[in-house]
C-alpha cells in the first residue's frame, strides 16, 4: 500500500510542474534528473531521496510546505 504523504507529494508535484509549463522531459533536464524516475515519484511508485526532494523544490522554486502538508 501507498504512503499516503508519498501520494500526496507526488500528486501536488505533478500537478505544480504542469503549472509551470514544464514536462517531464523539461524539468528532468532542468534538475538532471531522469524524466522516468519523475514519474515514477509524481505516481508514488518510488520513495526520492533527501537530495531528489531539494532538486525537484529547488528547480521549481517551491517550498516543502507547497507539495506536502507537514502535520
Amino acid at each position: 500500500m501507498k504512503y499516503k504523504k508519498a501520494i500526496e507529494f507526488g500528486k501536488n508535484l505533478r500537478a505544480e510542474r504542469i503549472r509551470q509549463g514544464y514536462s517531464l522531459e523539461s524539468l528532468g533536464e532542468k534538475i538532471n534528473l531522469n524524466p522516468t524516475h519523475i514519474g515514477k515519484i509524481e505516481r508514488a511508485e518510488l520513495s526520492p531521496t533527501l537530495p531528489t526532494i531539494l532538486a525537484l523544490l529547488s528547480g521549481l522554486n517551491l517550498k516543502l510546505e507547497d507539495l506536502v502538508k507537514l502535520d
